[in-house]
């Protein structure tokens, strides 16, 4: 072969060869332990991307330092030692997404925990997002209905709102949380909850609760228990917010509740501490507002151009000893379009749910409540302050005129009327049913105690004699004739009630 007919046949095979030299930025860890790892050497990574370790663990850049980084392991940190190489992934950490998730129990990196095997999201989106902005959002016009009267009549949730859930522990605040989810079964709104820093039996326990009222068919449950490394625990929130804006941006409604921010906060403080973060008030780190203002913010309606999908925020927080006026509290008060105050000496005087209507607020759902919710329920809020302050004034033994003996009488009839089981959310329709008739006087002959009993037969007249009015009465106003309906009604229900007790 001649000397040219090579040097062609050479030339022709380097035209055909590509260069696939891949160049990879790797560290290796100098210090691990407790949820975090130190590693030198990555010059170019950058904050908030997945790094891997050698067992495949991963972890997520937490901190930048001059001559380390600071890494978060998303994980068992068992495997992990000094020296380990650790590679970069150019990616940011991302959760999957979709209808594959509903009805299933997952880690905040979308692993499942049911053992239904594996999650088949076709999805995935990141965890942290900016909130949508002003224009993309439309005000909150739409009610959420928890199926708690005392909420949806008092203190009500429109849908894209942010209502905190405060109060001491055990005082029934993840059990409104659930009575809300539970009463989403025939609204059309998927729910997420997200367990942080719970006992593992307790979140057992609450996800047997759903699927016993089918409430898994329209939920996902993202836990991150006490068990779980603080890493864990503080993505979790970020990973369920993220699962529900899926659904959001496809126009649908979605109600999500973190159970709860003050195990959030530890959980963030132990890393910003572990990390030699300088610690502020209460030890935590400066940037404490900002962890729950970016997740909170991102609760929204929006608007109609964007598919008018809502994502309606329930965050929970334990006080200590009824202090609100604590750090955690006061900022998450202050990002939140207002709270429902759980107070110890209701619950434990048996007042359930226990909730302090004079500390109760809420700031937006007053526009998104029903018209003939509205209608009947304005008195009510009045009426048990009033009662409130006056039976303080009573326990003193005064002498009180026959107005102020009046005013004991109905709120004391409103009190009880407003206490509700756990598990047992009302529909709508009897919630309006049950406020007309307190808010009129029609309790006030029937005894205290017989005033829960008179409230199931009262819900069971109405879907045997008058099953249309519930429907008339959630879709409109009350006019004249429905309020003189309701009047028959009560009545009726009341004299049958009475003739079959004696």
């Amino acid at each position: 072969m001649k000397a040219d007919e090579i040097i062609g046949i050479i030339k022709k095979q380097l035209e055909g060869f590509e260069s696939a030299v891949n160049v990879e930025e790797t560290g290796y860890v100098i210090q691990v332990g407790d949820g975090i790892a130190k590693i030198y050497g990555m010059d170019r990574v950058m904050n908030g991307e997945l790094v891997e370790f050698a067992d495949r663990t991963s972890g997520m850049v937490f901190n930048l330092e001059r001559e380390s980084v600071g890494v978060i392991i998303l994980g068992s940190d068992a495997g992990i030692k000094e020296g380990d190489e650790v590679k970069r992934t150019g990616k940011v950490l991302q959760v999957p997404c979709g209808d594959a998730l509903i009805g299933r129990v997952v880690s905040p990196i979308g692993e499942p925990l049911d053992g239904k095997g594996k999650v088949e999201a076709t999805n995935f989106r990141p965890i942290e997002v900016i909130a949508a902005g002003v224009v993309d959002r439309q005000p909150v016009k739409v009610p959420l209905q928890t199926g708690i009267k005392a909420v949806d009549a008092m203190i009500p949730i429109g849908r894209g709102q942010r209502e905190l859930i405060i109060g001491d522990h055990q005082t029934g605040k993840s059990a409104i949380a659930i009575d809300a989810i539970m009463n989403q079964k025939h609204e059309n709104v998927i729910c997420v909850y997200v367990a942080i820093g719970q006992k593992q039996a307790a979140v057992a326990k609450t996800i047997e609760k759903l699927e016993r009222h089918g409430a898994m068919a329209y939920t996902i449950v993202v836990s991150a228990t006490a068990n779980d490394p603080a890493p864990l625990q503080y993505i979790a929130p970020y990973a369920g917010c993220a699962m529900a804006e899926e659904f959001m941006w496809k126009g649908k409604d979605v109600l999500i509740v973190y159970d709860d921010l003050s195990k959030h906060a530890v959980a963030y403080r132990q890393l910003a501490l572990l990390l030699r973060r300088p610690p502020g008030r209460e030890a935590y780190p400066g940037d404490i507002f900002y962890l729950h203002s970016r997740l909170l913010e991102r609760a929204v309606k929006l608007s109609d151009e964007k598919g008018a999908g809502s994502i309606t925020a329930l965050p929970l927080i334990e006080t200590q000893a009824g202090d609100i006026s604590a750090y955690i509290p006061t900022n998450v008060i202050s990002i939140t379009d207002g709270q429902i105050y759980l107070e110890t000496s209701l619950f434990y005087s048996g007042i359930r749910p226990a909730i302090n209507i004079g500390l109760s607020v809420s700031r937006v759902g007053g526009s998104a409540q029903l018209k003939s919710m509205k209608q009947v329920a304005g008195m009510l809020r009045l009426d048990l302050a009033q009662y409130r302050g006056l039976s303080t004034f009573a326990q003193f033994g005064a002498d009180l005129d026959a107005a102020s003996r009046n005013q004991l009488l109905r709120g004391e009839k409103l009190t009880e009327a407003m206490k509700q089981d756990e598990s047992k959310p009302v529909p709508v329709e009897k919630e309006i049913l049950i406020v007309y008739a307190g808010v009129n006087g029609h309790l006030d002959d029937i005894p205290t105690d017989k005033i829960r009993d008179f409230e199931t037969a009262l819900y069971a007249y109405m879907d045997e004699k008058y099953p249309q009015l519930g429907a008339t009465i959630k879709s409109k106003p009350i006019d004249d004739d429905t309020r003189a309906t309701l009047k028959q009604l009560v009545t009726e229900a009341k004299q049958a009630y009475l003739n079959a007790k004696h």
